[in-house]
């Protein structure tokens, strides 16, 4: 597509290359304006209808915007600015540098500048901050047929149509009807007869994560967003809701990874910055294990007298590690969905706990039927199989508690996925296979 489209600019066959634009889907447009040049980016934009522009335009990333933007004419900024959903201009707005954004304030138009100012004062991370205010609002006494006048007269400048909401005269939200139910119900029939009343909402100021959890829950299009008064101020539309559930996974992977997590993609973000936003976690879990070898040296007695001890130290650790990382991925798998919450601490330490004895056991049998058959040690394989027992049970306990710890104290739980379990989980299980050691096998050390 992209060979296509650049060989039918180097032949200036625009009427051809428009067809093909306007075929295509705004979505696929930034993949194809990442791999042309400046130049013909350009020509490609400005050959799109000025409705479709609109639409490829709020797909684009942020640094593509700014290109366009730099390459506009006032009117042509003032055209696209115009076609933007409220929430995708401020969305423009947040994301361009500061000389960016005064032009873009000077194209938009006086009555909508109070309304993107309002949106830009709700708090960060809030539902304020990804609702729109372009929605198709109906009043209950109107008929069906009525409503469908309306929504012929402002729908293509609103967000969604399959969703209408029905205000009151002080805005008040009263009900909501789908688009369906209007179509089936008879065209003198009152919007108050047919309207759902029992409506589910958010206000202003609710996290926008658990606005998105919402969506996921009662399969939502569009939720309606109020104020105080219930009076309804913004939509927010499943697009939106999927971004921030994007976000939250990105954001959760990175802190799973001991990563500072970054609001560019891998690409986009610097050297520097992707090593800044490693090394404050590298050096603090580096520092960590400056204890697991204060243990280990500890019992280099042990070592010495039974040196087979130490090809087991990886493999015990290992595993520790392993155990711990997937019980604390479940965990905050969990919670982050709403299945676990903090009261169910003691249901789910008493279920990991009979995991651990189960995956233990079978740990332990697999590693002693080995040592036997090429050690034939009885000792080392009870050695063995005992530690495996009690570092994979404190190994699952940790992996249970420590992320349901963090949502107790108001910390992200992913910050205690697998780095953090690993390295507290290596201390403890070196310290647990030389007690198991000394006991065993009857070495007269201590620590």
């Amino acid at each position: 597509m992209i060979e296509e489209i650049e060989i039918l600019i180097e032949e200036k066959k625009f009427n051809d290359l428009r067809r093909v634009l306007e075929s295509m889907n705004s979505a696929d447009f930034p993949s194809i304006f990442e791999e042309v040049s400046d130049d013909k980016l350009i020509v490609i934009y400005r050959i799109l209808s000025k409705e479709k522009a609109a639409e490829v335009f709020a797909e684009l990333d942020s640094d593509i915007q700014e290109k366009l933007i730099n390459s506009f004419t006032e009117k042509e900024l003032k055209d696209v600015i115009n076609e933007l959903f409220m929430d995708d201009t401020v969305d423009l707005i947040e994301e361009m540098p500061s000389n960016v954004v005064k032009r873009i304030l000077k194209n938009v138009k006086s009555s909508d500048r109070k309304i993107i100012n309002e949106l830009l004062n709700y708090p960060e991370d809030s539902a304020g901050t990804i609702m729109t205010t372009e929605f198709v609002d109906l009043k209950e006494n109107m008929t069906v047929e009525q409503a469908f006048e309306k929504i012929r007269k402002i729908g293509l400048q609103k967000e969604t149509v399959y969703n209408c909401y029905v205000l009151s005269v002080d805005r008040k939200l009263k009900g909501i009807i789908d688009l369906k139910d209007l179509l089936i119900a008879e065209k003198d029939e009152k919007l108050k007869d047919i309207m759902n009343v029992n409506v589910i909402t958010t206000n202003t100021l609710e996290d926008k994560e658990n606005v998105a959890k919402m969506f996921d829950k009662y399969n939502f299009f569009a939720l309606p967003v109020v104020d105080k008064e219930r009076r309804l101020v913004g939509i927010i539309t499943i697009d939106d809701a999927i971004d921030v559930l994007q976000e939250e996974v990105d954001e959760d992977f990175s802190k799973m990874a001991a990563v500072s997590p970054s609001e560019d993609t891998y690409f986009k973000t610097s050297v520097f910055l992707h090593a800044k936003n490693r090394i404050v976690w590298l050096i603090v879990l580096m520092l960590s294990s400056i204890v697991t070898g204060a243990i280990i040296t500890k019992y280099e007695a042990a070592f010495a007298s039974v040196p087979i001890l130490v090809a087991f130290i990886p493999m015990i650790m290992g595993t520790t590690g392993n155990c711990g990382s997937q019980t604390s991925t479940l965990i905050i798998r969990g919670m982050s969905n709403d299945e676990i919450e903090l009261k169910d601490y003691f249901k789910a330490i008493w279920k990991e706990f009979r995991v651990a004895i189960l995956v233990a056991l079978m740990l332990g049998l697999a590693n002693s039927i080995r040592i036997l058959i090429q050690y034939k040690d009885i000792k080392l394989a009870e050695t063995v199989s005992l530690s495996l027992l009690g570092t994979v049970v404190v190994a699952k306990i940790l992996g249970c508690s420590l992320p349901m710890l963090a949502k107790k104290l108001n910390i992200d739980p992913a910050l205690m996925a697998t780095p953090v379990i690993s390295t507290i989980s290596d201390m403890c299980s070196v310290l647990i296979f030389f007690k198991v050691a000394t006991w065993v096998m009857g070495l007269n050390i201590t620590i």
